[in-house]
C-alpha cells in the first residue's frame, strides 16, 4: 500500500508541470492604437474610424508548449457571444509582425464584423521565448490559440474559424492537418509549395537555412513538412477553404494557389478560389471586394454554421 501511495505521489509530481504548461492566456491589457497610427491608416484604410469606434484591443501573453509567446486579440465592444477567427500573420521573425496596420486591418477589421479575433506573434518573434522554426514547431502556437479562447467571454468556441495571409496561410494549411475544430478556413496569397517558392524566389532559401531545423540535413524532407500541396490529402476534409490570391503577386507566385486549388479540387475537398486581376501580396488594390469575399465566407459557414452543398457532379 505504501509503495503504490509513493508511485502516485511521484506520478503526481511528474504530471504537474506539465499540466501547469497547458496552452492558456496569463497576461490580457488593453491596448490603445495610437492617434498617430490612425491618421496614418486613413489612407489605406478608409473605414478605420468605424473599426476603432466597434472594437477593443488587447495585447496578450500565452503559454503554448510551455513558452511565453505574445499575440493581440480583438473583440467586438458590444457584449454578446460571438464567433472566434484565428488570425495566421506572414512573414518571418519581426517582418511581417503584427503592428498597429496588421492590428487594425485584419484583426480589427474582422472583429468589428462580429468575431472575437486572437493572433499570435509565433515563438521567438517580438518578445516571445522560444525560436520560430518556419512552418515546424510554431504551427503549435496557432493550435494553442484554440484553448486560449475558452478565456474569452466574448468567444463562442462552438464556432472558430482560421484565417493567414502568406506565411500565415502556410501556417493555416499546416494547422488544419491537425485539427477539424475550424469550421472554415481562408487563406490570402499563402504559401502551398516551398519548392515553388525557391524556384520562383531563390532568396528564400536563406530564410529556411535560418529557421527550418534539418533543412541543411535534407532539404526536400524538411520541405515536404511545409508543403500544403503534399499534405493536402491530410487537411481536414470538413474544413471549407476560401484561398484568395493576386494575378501580381511576387512575393509568392499566384501558381502556388493554382496548384493548391487544382489539389484540392481532385480530392473534392469544400473549396472557394479568386484569382484577383492585378492584385499584389497584401491585394489593397481591391481591399472592398477581397473584404466583401472573406466576410461573406466566415458568416456562411463560421457564424451561420452553414453546410457545403454536395460536391459531386449534380444539377440539370
Amino acid at each position: 500500500m505504501h509503495i503504490r501511495l509513493s508511485i502516485l505521489i511521484i506520478s503526481l509530481l511528474v504530471v504537474a508541470p506539465a499540466n501547469a504548461q497547458e496552452a492558456k492566456i496569463i497576461s490580457r491589457k488593453p491596448y490603445s492604437v495610437p492617434d498617430t497610427s490612425v491618421t496614418k491608416m486613413r489612407r489605406t484604410i478608409p473605414d478605420i474610424q468605424s473599426v476603432i469606434d466597434a472594437v477593443d484591443f488587447y495585447s496578450i501573453t500565452y503559454l503554448s508548449d510551455g513558452l511565453k509567446v505574445n499575440g493581440y486579440l480583438a473583440v467586438p465592444k458590444k457584449q454578446g457571444k460571438y464567433p472566434a477567427i484565428i488570425y495566421n500573420r506572414g512573414g518571418n521573425q519581426d517582418f511581417g509582425a503584427i503592428t498597429d496596420v496588421q492590428l487594425v486591418r485584419m484583426l480589427g477589421n474582422v472583429a468589428s464584423w462580429g468575431y472575437a479575433c486572437i493572433a499570435s506573434q509565433y515563438r521567438g518573434n517580438m518578445g516571445s521565448e522560444g525560436k520560430e522554426e518556419f512552418g515546424g514547431k510554431d504551427v503549435n502556437d496557432v493550435l494553442n490559440l484554440i484553448p486560449c479562447l475558452s478565456a474569452i467571454e466574448q468567444a463562442d468556441t462552438s464556432r472558430i474559424g482560421m484565417f493567414g495571409w502568406s506565411r500565415g496561410g502556410m501556417e493555416t494549411y499546416l494547422a488544419l492537418t491537425k485539427t477539424c475544430r475550424m469550421k472554415a478556413a481562408v487563406v490570402a496569397s499563402g504559401f502551398a509549395d516551398p519548392f515553388m517558392t525557391l524556384r520562383k524566389r531563390p532568396g528564400m532559401d536563406s530564410v529556411f537555412k535560418e529557421l527550418a531545423p534539418g533543412y541543411h540535413q535534407n532539404r526536400d524532407s524538411t520541405l515536404k513538412a511545409r508543403s500544403a500541396v503534399n499534405l493536402a490529402d491530410k487537411i481536414c476534409a470538413s474544413t471549407p477553404l476560401l484561398l484568395l490570391t493576386g494575378s501580381a503577386d511576387w512575393r509568392v507566385s499566384p501558381e502556388e494557389q493554382v496548384e493548391m486549388m487544382t489539389r484540392l479540387y481532385e480530392l473534392k475537398h469544400p473549396l472557394r478560389f479568386q484569382m484577383f486581376e492585378g492584385g499584389s501580396h497584401g491585394l489593397m488594390e481591391h481591399y472592398n471586394e477581397v473584404n466583401h469575399s472573406i466576410r461573406t465566407f466566415l458568416d456562411k459557414y463560421v457564424r451561420d454554421k452553414e453546410l457545403y452543398p454536395s460536391l459531386e457532379p449534380h444539377g440539370n
